[in-house]
């Protein structure tokens, strides 16, 4: 296979096979960023631009509303997973079928058969999406060109088998740290245990009651857990410091200072000698209220659930743009060994998007 060009005129089953083969696991997408570019600008109805290794695509026909579809375009790491295998069942298998190269498949079949859509499309390809979040492509063109993210509504193809979901919860995590004296533990009342005095935080952890609001239609249901623990010198040391790692994951009626406030309120009295937040990204409200997410929707199917988890629709979502995911991939697969695709389900959500920016 030509691992330097790309096939638009495949469907979009087959475009995700030679996606994969393309292997561009986070900060390995060069290659296949040029491939893409390419072939987007072989297409005359596009202008297209580029930044880094980040594409955007845009028609230009003066319609009232314009949408974007975005996609990332890296992996997380090969794992025996490529080159694609395609089965007897028509599903295909390999790193990135269901995250989400299956998703960039149905948004390039779109930028090259669509033509005259009834609404102006900005095409988003984008890198560094598995990793840090300082890295991602998509904060980058935010930062650099946020006029080439601007729209009226947008759809992030990442894999929801086949559904839509709203918007998306916000993440905060804070570590605690707790500190204390050391001391030869047979000796142990001569030093002060940092790990005992920790045990407020996870009681009230223990203690906490998830809340469940609806927003927007959308019943969503926030999370507060320790996720990492970390201290102890020595199994003879009493230890002088304990760090507790804590992930909020918020619903999108929440600020992100008002999630940080709620953090820090929940915590009061734990006796904690440092508090420090070590990443936050905000959350995004459904946007199902729009015009364009009700013909989108009517499209589509179905009914829309919301998205629990963290995904770039907070960045649209923070540009004023609204937002939902929508990928043919099925998000329980991604980033595993035995990661795949029913390409039924490829080939669905490249008609349904078809039939709604044509009809």
């Amino acid at each position: 296979m030509d691992l330097t060009a790309l096939d638009l005129t495949r469907d979009a089953a087959l475009l995700t096979a030679q996606l994969v083969d393309f292997a561009s696991p986070s900060g390995q997408e060069k290659p296949l960023a040029d491939a893409i570019e390419t072939a987007l600008r072989a297409l005359p109805h596009l202008t297209v631009d580029r930044y880094g290794n980040n594409i955007v695509a845009r028609t230009n026909l003066g319609r009232a509303e314009r949408v974007i579809l975005a996609g990332h375009i890296d992996t997380v790491p090969i794992a025996d997973n490529v080159p694609s295998r395609l089965d007897e069942d028509g599903v295909l298998w390999g790193c990135g079928t269901s995250d989400m190269k299956s998703g960039v498949a149905v948004q390039l079949r779109i930028a090259q058969t669509v033509t005259e859509p009834n609404r102006d499309l900005t095409f988003v390809f984008y890198d560094n999406e598995e990793v840090a979040a300082h890295l991602n492509g998509l904060g980058h063109v935010a930062e650099a060109h946020p006029d080439w993210l601007e729209g009226d509504f947008a759809i992030l193809l990442e894999g929801t088998d086949g559904e839509v979901e709203g918007g998306c919860q916000g993440t905060l995590r804070v570590i605690l740290t707790t500190k204390g004296e050391r001391a030869h533990s047979a000796r142990a009342w001569m030093g002060s245990n940092a790990v005992h005095k920790a045990a407020p935080i996870l009681e009230r952890l223990a203690a906490y009651e998830p809340r469940k609001p609806v927003v927007d239609g959308l019943q969503f249901h926030e999370g507060l857990n320790a996720v990492r623990i970390e201290g102890g010198v020595a199994t003879n040391v009493i230890p002088d410091a304990c760090s507790v790692t804590v992930n909020f994951r918020y619903a999108p009626d929440r600020s992100a200072e008002e999630a940080e406030a709620f953090v820090r309120d929940f915590f009061a009295g734990c006796d904690i000698d440092d508090y420090v937040v070590d990443d936050h990204t905000g959350g995004a409200r459904p946007g199902l209220d729009h015009p364009a997410a009700a013909a989108f929707m009517a499209a589509v199917g179905g009914k829309a659930r919301p998205k629990f988890g963290w995904t770039d629709v907070s960045r649209f979502s923070a540009l004023g743009v609204p937002a939902v995911n929508y990928g043919p991939g099925d998000p329980i697969f991604a980033h595993k060994r035995d990661e795949h695709v029913d390409t039924r389900k490829i080939l669905a959500a490249e008609e349904r998007l078809r039939s709604w920016l044509t009809a």
